[in-house]
């Protein structure tokens, strides 16, 4: 099934009809502030693996860092500077703490973003410039729908939060709006969605997952939900990115789509008729 030839129904009867709960990735799902991050993370890895000497070519150690970035998408950021660690060990090297090198990292990404965030607080930029595209839409159909939203995320919270109210959308998200958190084993989106289960008197199938990294849609997958991958090409978000499109699928994407344009099929395709509305 095809939305406006945008969208991509991967599950046949794949429906969120009895969903109860919406529960959203940040970065590249709903914001754009942070695009081309992987373009900032994996070169600054590969780099690091080059000057150890291990024989690998470039080629080879960017298909190494891009597997295991991909692949920890959606956890929290010190997850990927601990594989790398363990990459920087693998290859002989005597790897810096994970903090370090995440800060490494942040710090050439706020590099990139600066301008962006600046635009924003000052008003110069509309939250849409920094948003995939119809996002707005959705959640304010996800609302009168009258699910109950969270908003969750592997970037420090501190920072998402930030970002998330100057995009504009943190209102929409009555469940709450969570980020990585210092002591990184306290918080995580499958703790998340443990929470929900135990503290709502939600099922698992009452659950529909919006997101573009391979750990929220497998979490809401594992329990039963119904999962959206945003397969999309950054930072236009006109077109399906086809790497992306395969590994979503690959964990379980029920529908995939590179943007929200669609959302008034989308919705019809998840709910059927819009005669009314669930609460929790």
């Amino acid at each position: 099934m095809k939305f406006e030839r945008v969208g991509e129904q991967i599950r046949p009867g794949a429906s969120a009809a009895g969903a109860r709960v919406a529960f959203f990735d940040f970065d590249g799902t709903l914001s754009l502030v942070r695009s081309g991050w992987i373009g900032v993370m994996v070169p600054m890895m590969v780099e690091i693996l080059a000057d150890l000497k291990s024989g690998e070519t470039e080629a080879a150690l960017t298909a190494v860092v891009e597997d295991f970035v991909w692949r920890l998408t959606g956890k929290e950021t010190i997850y990927q500077m601990i594989e790398f660690a363990a990459n920087v060990e693998k290859r002989g090297g005597k790897p810096r703490a994970a903090l370090e090198y995440k800060k490494m990292y942040l710090d050439l990404l706020w590099e990139r973003i600066r301008g962006r965030v600046e635009e924003l607080k000052s008003g110069k930029a509309a939250p849409e410039k920094y948003m995939v595209p119809g996002a707005r839409a959705l959640l304010e159909s996800l609302k009168e729908r009258g699910l109950k939203m969270y908003l969750a995320s592997g970037t420090d919270e501190a920072y998402m939060k930030e970002e998330a109210r100057l995009i504009d959308v943190a209102k929409y998200f009555d469940g709450g709006v969570y980020g990585a958190l210092d002591d990184y084993k306290s918080f995580s989106k499958k703790i998340l969605v443990q929470r929900i289960l135990a503290g709502a008197d939600v099922r698992g199938e009452e659950i529909i997952g919006f997101g573009d990294g391979y750990v929220e849609i497998e979490e809401v997958k594992v329990v039963g939900g119904v999962t959206v991958g945003v397969a999309t090409t950054e930072p236009e978000c006109l077109v399906v990115d086809d790497w992306k499109r395969q590994r979503l699928i690959g964990v379980g994407a029920d529908y995939i789509v590179p943007n929200f344009l669609c959302h008034a099929q989308l919705m019809e395709s998840l709910f059927g008729s819009f005669n009314h509305a669930v609460k929790v």
